[in-house]
């Protein structure tokens, strides 16, 4: 059988043997270094969306190149049968550095670890003695926690529903930055934990309002629930402190990371508070591949890096930069209705009478050399990796008003 060789024909492979649930842009992505990339063509891009914020170093970092060359010549997998160093090293760091766990449970995703804190949280509640409709996890409209069935179903967003009912039981959904709306949903006393993220991001890149998850923890408190946090994509650095939760001085009982922790590694992980650490035991939950020494051994280089104070510095200068960025260059265009986010996990607002044209944006941006993700059908999504540079934020954003120009 004769390989594919040209974009087109692996293009047409993909649209051939990839389930279609996906729509990428037809572009073979090649090789990257920094907050660049070069598709097999030859073209260059300047990368904004970072693999979804999951590059938060860039492409090709070196220190995690050469992480994950030596963990290589050593071992790859074990399984949880048996203990290995790297993922042993990272508990104990990732519980130090957030301030407030006591165990983890490393994973493969984001759904996964949401999927681990859904079932600690029902293991928890079970011990306190809940029966089953005592059981209940508050989430709120817009969020996003994942594609497996329970996670999808925390997904207060029925879009991503449809077609799978039926749902598991045991959700209740409220609106985002709605304490009062909470506080009623929690009134009868069945709640066992509310499940939010401190920015959403697939919900169209909205930040919890000042004192919004203040007020969920006292609420939790008050009735005798958890608080988890899903910081999935929020979390190792995005918004400009290694947690989001720190910036709205909270104490969670679970947090559940992903994305930016491998650095494009693929890895997950469950913290774990005191109230919570020992509610599973032995046979409870586990994972074949998570924990796999490989992704510990990037992830360790990965978080000292991303929680450094050069990293945290830049991420706020390029955060101001590329707000008053698209801010002149909405002065020009008139495109937006606002910019609202926190760090570099940004969102650009599309103005009511250009509702819709997100994906038709995306498109003139790639083929001007600029590549940006959605939130939702309205918002331009900025998350670009977190040391990118003032050269790489500035040529990113006259690309930007190139393509935009030509909307």
């Amino acid at each position: 059988m004769t390989q594919p060789s040209t974009t087109a024909d692996l293009v047409a492979l993909g649209q051939q043997r990839y389930l279609p649930v996906y729509r990428p842009r037809q572009v073979i992505l090649e090789r990257g270094q920094g907050a660049r990339l070069w598709d097999r063509d030859g073209r260059e891009y300047i990368d904004f969306s970072a693999g979804i914020a999951v590059c938060g170093l860039g492409h090709g970092d070196p220190d995690l190149v050469a992480a994950l060359a030596e963990q290589a010549g050593k071992l790859w997998h074990t399984s949880n049968v048996f203990y290995s160093e790297p993922p042993l090293r990272l508990a104990e760091e990732l519980a130090a550095a957030s301030r407030f766990a006591s165990r983890v449970f490393l994973c493969n995703s984001g759904a996964e670890a949401n999927e681990a804190a859904i079932k600690l949280i029902r293991k928890w509640a079970t011990a306190q003695g809940r029966e089953p409709s005592r059981r209940v996890i508050v989430t709120f409209r817009g969020s996003f926690h994942g594609r497996t069935l329970a996670a999808v179903t925390a997904t207060a967003q029925p879009k991503y529903q449809a077609g799978y009912e039926p749902l598991p039981g045991g959700f209740r959904y409220v609106d985002f930055n709605d304490a009062t709306a909470l506080e009623i949903a929690m009134a009868c006393g069945d709640v066992a934990a509310v499940l939010v993220e401190p920015v959403q991001g697939e919900g169209g890149v909205m930040p919890a309002e000042p004192g919004f998850l203040r007020s969920v923890r006292e609420l939790c408190d008050h009735h005798g629930a958890l608080l988890a946090l899903d910081e999935i994509q929020s979390g190792m650095g995005r918004t400009g402190t290694l947690f989001a939760h720190w910036q709205d001085q909270v104490t969670p009982d679970i947090v559940t990371l992903a994305k930016a922790l491998g650095g494009g590694f693929p890895i997950g992980a469950l913290l774990a508070g005191p109230k919570v650490a020992e509610a599973m035991q032995f046979g409870d939950h586990g994972t074949t591949f998570g924990g796999n020494p490989l992704a510990a051994a990037v992830a360790r280089v990965a978080l000292r890096k991303l929680a450094s104070s050069e990293t945290m510095a830049n991420v706020t200068r390029q955060a101001a930069a590329l707000r008053a960025g698209l801010d002149a260059l909405d002065g020009n265009l008139d495109l937006f209705s606002g910019v609202r986010g926190r760090g570099l996990m940004l969102g650009a607002v599309l103005k009511p009478e250009h509702a819709g044209r997100v994906g038709e944006l995306l498109d003139l941006a790639a083929e001007n050399g600029l590549l940006l993700l959605q939130a939702g059908p309205d918002v331009l999504r900025f998350v670009p990796p977190l040391n990118i540079s003032d050269a790489e934020v500035s040529e990113g954003l006259e690309r930007l008003r190139q393509a935009l120009a030509r909307a």
